[in-house]
């Protein structure tokens, strides 16, 4: 009784006094093994760490994400050190912390999920632009947080996939979340030719474009794919990953589940957006972002999918079967190997229009 007049809001909830959801016994042996390592971790002398990430809003509301861990160093360690993705996996989640967002003014509290991770909206009101929040706990100094707020105006993003899409992972697919998870190191990818400088003239034809970097990803490797992302010229922008590990109902997390929920979600969250959907061949993108288009064609301005060479197919599983629903499609797709095809085509096709001015896609 006394978790239902608490007044802190935890992530996920849409009704007050909701009852938590019956745990999966992997989900409950996961809390245990959390439990056991935070207790050890506190008796090293590890300390309480919120790690921010990028979020998003429009005027009225923003979206926060960030995770709550124990680590031996600050912060700072967390977003600048170059850290492989086996340690960031080996941090310890904080759950059910109290996280405080300070933000335009407004203060809110909310509880961090069973991963440690806090994915809250805040209602508040600022304007459209990049803007920087405060969050911390009672145990942590504060912490910056950039969020960016959407114009009113704006009709056109990107939603983007990370793997074989701007990075090459060149991996068979099973391998695939493994080596994110333990071995990723920044340093150690090669971006996808073109696509950097596809995003950038996306952006400088569609000035106040959010981009949304969509992936099967775990948040213990957000930190890395950020510095990615900036060491490889692409236009910031939030992640939108998943947690590790099982859920409260199954042993493992969808990837498909986490993608085609955070599009509907968006959808949701601004109707008035028309999205340039961006993934590869390799995994189940055509299928999500079809069935996405179907559902909502008034969300999609174009999908442009990179194809992959053969030997990154053959690694991959091979490709997509949904030739016959793209061509049935009312939706604009466009094909291409690199970044410099795909925003050919998409000026070809009459995707960009005006809105290019004159933009030579090589």
């Amino acid at each position: 009784m006394a978790r239902s007049r608490n007044p802190i809001a935890r992530p996920g909830d849409t009704t007050p006094g909701a009852a938590a959801p019956i745990l999966h016994f992997a989900a409950r042996m996961e809390d245990s093994l959390h439990a056991w390592r935070e207790k050890r971790g506190r008796k090293r002398g590890l300390k309480t760490t919120v790690i921010p990430y990028s979020g998003y809003g429009s005027p009225g509301w923003i979206r926060v994400l960030c995770r709550v861990v124990l680590t031996r160093g600050d912060v700072a360690s967390q977003r600048v050190a170059k850290v492989r993705g086996w340690r960031s996996f080996f941090s310890i989640p904080v759950d059910d912390v109290e996280v405080t967002i300070i933000a335009g003014g407004v203060e809110q509290r909310v509880l961090a999920d069973r991963g440690g991770v806090v994915d809250t909206k805040i209602a508040v009101d600022l304007s459209p632009g990049w803007h920087t929040i405060t969050i911390r706990t009672d145990d942590t100094e504060d912490v910056t947080a950039p969020v960016f707020v959407i114009d009113p105006a704006a009709e056109f993003g990107l939603i983007s996939d990370v793997d074989d899409t701007v990075m090459v992972t060149a991996l068979p697919r099973p391998l695939l979340a493994a080596w994110n998870t333990f071995v990723l190191d920044e340093h150690a990818r090669r971006p996808v030719p073109g696509m950097a400088v596809l995003y950038e003239r996306l952006i400088r034809a569609n000035p106040g474009a959010p981009v949304v970097y969509l992936s099967t990803g775990a948040w213990n490797v957000a930190p890395t794919l950020s510095r990615f992302l900036d060491r490889n010229l692409y236009p910031a922008g939030p992640l939108l990953l998943t947690d590790w590990g099982p859920t409260h109902d199954r042993w493992f997390r969808s990837g498909r589940d986490h993608k085609a929920s955070s599009l509907e979600r968006i959808a949701q969250e601004l109707p008035g957006m028309r999205w340039l959907l961006i993934g590869d061949d390799g995994q189940h993108d055509e299928e999500i972002y079809g069935e996405f288009a179907e559902s909502h064609p008034e969300n999609v301005a174009a999908i442009a999918i990179r194809q992959l060479s053969t030997s990154e197919a053959v690694l991959a599983g091979g490709r997509s079967t949904a030739a016959e629903k793209e061509q049935l499609s009312q939706t604009t797709w466009v094909f291409a190997p690199d970044g410099a095809g795909l925003l050919e085509q998409l000026i070809d096709s009459g995707v960009l229009g005006d809105d290019a001015h004159g933009i030579d896609p090589r």
